[in-house]
C-alpha cells in the first residue's frame, strides 16, 4: 500500500512515499523541506506531490503539539492543520493526523534490531507498557500500552510538566529559568537543544572565564547545541563536556520519571536527535544513575530496560504504518 507519510517539524519536515507490507515501511521517495519557508502543511504536500508527479489516496502525518480529533496547531509555527481540509485541497481520500512522539511510537515496531542501540537490557522475559522520549528541538513523550498481545502507542504532553530540581545547583538552574521565561519551568526548558544552550550559558554565568575562543566562535556562526556536542564529543572543552555531562544527568532523571508515569516496566526508549550523537557519553554518564534515583521506586527502575533509537526515520514509517492499518480496518 502506497501511502504519503510526513514527519513535520518546527524547523524541516521529512516527507516520504512508503510501501507498507504488515511491519514492514519501505520509503520510496524522500524528501526534506524548510518548515519556516512554507505557509502551511498542505503547501508542502503540495510541493511533494508535483515535484515528485505521485498520485496519493493515503496520507499521515506526525506533527509536534497536541492533536485533538482532526486538527491540530503546530507548535513553533503559526499553522493550524485540519485533516478534513487536508483531503479536499490535496485531493486525498484519507488523511491522517498523530502526535509526532505517537507517530515515533508506532514506528518502533517498524524498526529492526540494528535500529536501536541497548543502553541496559531490561528483566529477562519482561513484558509491559513501554515509554518513549526524544529531545531535540523540544521534548517530545509519548507512552506504549501494552493490551496482552501487542504495544498501543498513545499521545501525551509531558516535556511541558514542571521540572524538579535533584539538588542545589538545579535550584540555583531554576531561579536562572525563573527569570528568563516566567513562573512556569518545563523540563522542555532543560532536556532539548534549546536547553542544552541553556545550561550552558547558565554555566558561563557562573565560570565566566571557562568558555574558550573556539567554542565561543563556532557557537556565534552555527548551531549552538550542535556546536556545544561536537566540543564535548571532541574533548578537552570543559565548559561543553560539563554543559553535556548535566544535560544527561537531566535527561535521565525525566526518563526516570517517564518510566514510573508510565509503569514502563517493558522498556524506555530514547528518540530524538541528541540522544544518538551522544550514544558514546551515555554509559559513563549519570543517566542511569538519575534515572534509577527514585528514592523507595530505584528497585521497580533498576529492571527496567534502557534503548537508543538510531534510526531518524522512526516517525516518518510510524505514521506510514498508523495509516495502513487504519485503511486496513485494523486496530491501532
Amino acid at each position: 500500500m502506497k501511502i504519503l507519510s510526513g514527519d513535520i517539524g518546527g524547523t524541516n519536515s521529512r516527507l516520504a512515499l512508503c510501501d507498507v507490507e504488515g511491519n514492514t515501511v519501505r520509503r520510496d521517495i524522500q524528501a526534506i523541506y524548510d518548515s519556516r519557508r512554507y505557509e502551511s502543511l498542505a503547501d508542502i504536500a503540495r510541493a511533494f506531490i508535483t515535484e515528485h508527479k505521485v498520485e496519493v489516496e493515503t496520507a499521515c502525518f506526525g506533527v509536534p503539539g497536541p492533536v485533538h480529533g482532526r486538527q491540530a496547531r503546530v507548535t513553533n509555527l503559526p499553522w493550524r492543520v485540519d485533516a478534513d481540509e487536508l483531503e479536499r485541497n490535496l485531493a486525498i481520500d484519507s488523511v491522517y493526523l498523530l502526535n509526532d512522539l505517537e507517530a515515533n511510537a508506532h514506528g518502533l515496531a517498524t524498526l529492526t534490531e540494528a535500529d536501536f542501540r541497548e543502553l541496559r537490557p531490561g528483566e529477562p522475559g519482561a513484558v509491559g507498557n513501554a515509554g518513549l522520549l526524544s529531545a531535540g528541538t523540544g521534548l517530545g513523550e509519548a507512552g506504549l500500552f501494552w493490551d496482552g498481545r501487542h504495544h498501543r502507542p498513545f499521545a501525551c504532553e509531558g516535556g511541558h510538566t514542571d521540572f524538579a530540581p535533584g539538588d542545589d545547583d538545579e535550584i540555583e538552574l531554576l531561579r536562572f529559568l525563573r527569570a528568563r521565561v516566567g513562573g512556569h519551568v518545563s523540563w522542555e526548558r532543560v532536556v532539548s537543544g534549546p536547553g542544552m544552550v541553556t545550561l550552558y550559558e547558565f554555566l558561563k554565568q557562573r565560570d565566566p572565564g571557562a568558555e574558550s575562543k573556539e567554542v565561543a566562535e563556532a557557537l556565534a556562526n552555527g548551531d549552538p547545541a550542535e556546536e556545544i556536542t561536537k566540543a564535548a564529543l571532541r574533548g578537552g572543552d570543559s565548559l561543553s563536556e560539563r554543559t553535556v555531562q548535566w544535560f544527561l544527568a537531566l535527561y535521565g532523571a525525566e526518563a526516570g520519571n517517564v518510566a514510573l508515569k508510565f509503569f514502563a516496566v517493558g522498556g524506555v526508549y530514547l528518540g530524538g536527535g541528541i540522544a544518538p550523537k551522544l550514544a558514546s557519553l551515555l554509559p559513563q554518564s549519570r543517566f542511569i544513575e538519575r534515572f534509577g534515583g527514585k528514592g523507595r521506586m530505584g528497585a521497580l527502575l533498576d529492571r527496567i530496560g534502557l534503548s537508543i533509537v538510531m534510526n531518524d526515520k522512526a516517525a516518518l514509517q510510524g505514521a506510514a504504518s498508523y495509516a495502513a492499518r487504519r485503511s486496513r480496518g485494523e486496530p491501532v
